[in-house]
């Protein structure tokens, strides 16, 4: 499994790597909206569907509510300055924030007060979009911040973001196997550790620091993006713990298996659909 997995992710991290640098922006848009389909069709079983024509149509709305963000937030016309972003597309990261703080409660509450949400496709296909439709917003506001004059300046905040989330999901699985002994959160997902996740962020930490110095970072500056990172590989759990809690309630191991060795869409970008409206975020409201 573990050699699976990394054949995998030899394919394709240099694939999103080009995506993410070299597609222009709104054919960037338009992938990432085409990877946001296929995690709502995998979203579909983890909402008690079936059959393939629910699930078309849970893509179909999803896509659709991703299109109208579209139309009334171009990814040409996000920013107003290479710092300030339009006010609406802050309320929809803001909004993202409020689901992930009462996705929180959830998981910690799980599974005392699941009843009200497992018994209601409605409610979980609500939580689906709240978790999809933001996401694709917050890899486009990222992407296009300062696009006019560095086309490639986006593509660098992105793949800090991957960094973040890459170096504590591989420094939270080695630490884990090697040391973890303390169960995270064993009512949601038995294999996380306190040790694991510890070992997530400061594995994130170094990596991050390093690349920092790279690049000639000042002192304040490398505070600033630590800090950050410390939050957003902590909030990274959350989005991967998110995704187990609602296929353990509808009795999933996966969320697809369109990746050898990693499962589905889901399974790759759970932690990014709750890190990256974060991430975003952070940089409107500090930079660095």
């Amino acid at each position: 499994m573990l050699k699976q997995r990394i054949i995998t992710a030899l394919i394709l991290a240099p694939a999103a790597i080009s995506a993410i640098f070299y597609l222009p922006l709104n054919y960037f848009a338009a992938l990432l909206m085409a990877i946001i389909a296929i995690g709502a069709w995998e979203w579909g079983p983890l909402m008690g569907f079936g059959t393939k024509n629910r699930r078309s149509i849970f893509v179909i709305v999803t896509s659709i509510l991703i299109a109208l963000v579209w139309a009334f937030l171009s990814p040409d016309d996000l920013w107003l300055s290479s710092k300030q972003l339009q006010s609406n597309a802050m309320y929809l990261l803001w909004l993202a924030v409020v689901w992930w703080l009462v996705s929180a409660v959830l998981m910690f509450s799980y599974p005392k007060y699941s009843n009200f949400w497992a018994k209601h496709r409605s409610i979980r296909g609500v939580f689906g979009w709240l978790t999809l439709v933001p996401t694709w917003l917050a890899f486009v506001v990222i992407r296009s911040n300062n696009y006019p004059d560095d086309p490639y300046h986006g593509a660098q905040l992105l793949m800090f973001l991957f960094l973040m989330v890459w170096s504590a999901d591989v420094g939270a699985y080695f630490v884990g196997k090697a040391f973890g002994k303390h169960k995270l959160m064993p009512n949601v997902s038995p294999g996380k550790t306190f040790e694991g996740f510890l070992g997530g962020v400061i594995s994130a930490c170094i990596l991050i620091t390093i690349a920092a110095y790279q690049l000639d970072w000042n002192s304040e500056q490398i505070i600033t993006v630590l800090l950050v990172t410390v939050l957003i590989t902590t909030v990274s759990v959350l989005g991967d713990l998110n995704e187990s809690m609602f296929k353990r309630q509808a009795g999933v191991k996966d969320s697809g298996s369109i990746l050898p060795g990693h499962g589905g869409i889901l399974d790759r970008i759970d932690s990014l659909t709750a890190t990256a409206p974060i991430f975003a975020l952070c940089y409107v409201l500090f930079g660095w």
